[in-house]
């Protein structure tokens, strides 16, 4: 897998994941990197200066920032791992909960809101969601390296498990009575954020025990699936931090 970008590669370094190799672009600025190619090359990790066209060849996209790292695939984590993991930590965890997000910038945004906002992990489907790409590494600025995330088969089943172990389910619905400040916190929490445009499915909500909305003041009818998620989980950390 290749990472690109400053902030994803200096995270993996940070995560200690298993690195190849490290391209940089010839023509960059060598002293943006200079921290970041000292710690790799303190930790054994080669380096080597390409092109930048090479770079672009090699992601697909002149967005790479001058940098990419070659690393290793991450090992999949099941859901029981999540939340045994969440639960070993926090008396009240917090889970994000992703419904069918299809586009990575979307889901690296959420990725990074979650980390930011102290979730101890993510859930999400298998099918029809965006893979874990390097675009999604790259808009999660490096939050991926340190979120855990459970990929599973059947998204109704991961939630009525969750609610075994004593979880309750928040879905984030803009037809929804209750306003967001309202929920309460207190509590272990599992945020459902719906996919782009189709918000989140009925079988999903159905397994929700509280359904919240942002309300609109303007003209927009929904809010951005990234935006709302970081309205939602940083609200729920500035109301337990208080």
């Amino acid at each position: 897998m290749i990472l690109f970008g400053v902030n994803p590669v200096r995270a993996a370094l940070a995560a200690r994941r298993p690195v190849e190799k490290i391209l940089v672009s010839s023509s960059a600025h060598r002293s943006r990197f200079t921290a970041l190619l000292k710690e790799a090359r303190e930790l054994g990790i080669p380096v080597q200066f390409v092109p930048a066209d090479a770079l672009t060849r090699r992601v697909g996209t002149a967005n790479h920032q001058g940098i990419i790292a070659v690393v290793a695939e991450t090992t999949p984590i099941s859901l029981e791992e999540l939340i045994e993991m969440c639960q070993s930590r926090e008396k009240h965890p917090l889970l994000a909960i992703l419904d069918e997000i299809e586009d990575p910038h979307n889901l690296g945004a959420i990725l990074r809101s979650a980390e930011a906002a102290g979730f101890c992990g993510a859930v999400v489907p298998k099918r029809r969601t965006s893979p874990l790409s390097p675009a999604v590494a790259k808009a999660s600025a490096g939050a991926v390296e340190y979120l855990p995330i459970a990929r599973v088969e059947n998204l109704t089943q991961a939630l009525r498990r969750l609610k075994e172990r004593g979880f309750w389910i928040v879905g984030a619905d803009a037809s929804a009575e209750m306003p967001y400040w309202q929920l309460p916190v207190d509590t272990p929490l599992a945020v459902v954020i719906g996919s782009e445009g189709k918000g989140i499915r009925r079988l999903v909500k159905d397994h929700c025990d509280f359904l919240v909305r942002i309300p609109i003041a303007g003209k927009t009818e929904s809010l951005n699936a990234a935006v709302a998620a970081g309205i939602l989980f940083f609200d729920i950390l500035r109301r337990r931090q208080a």
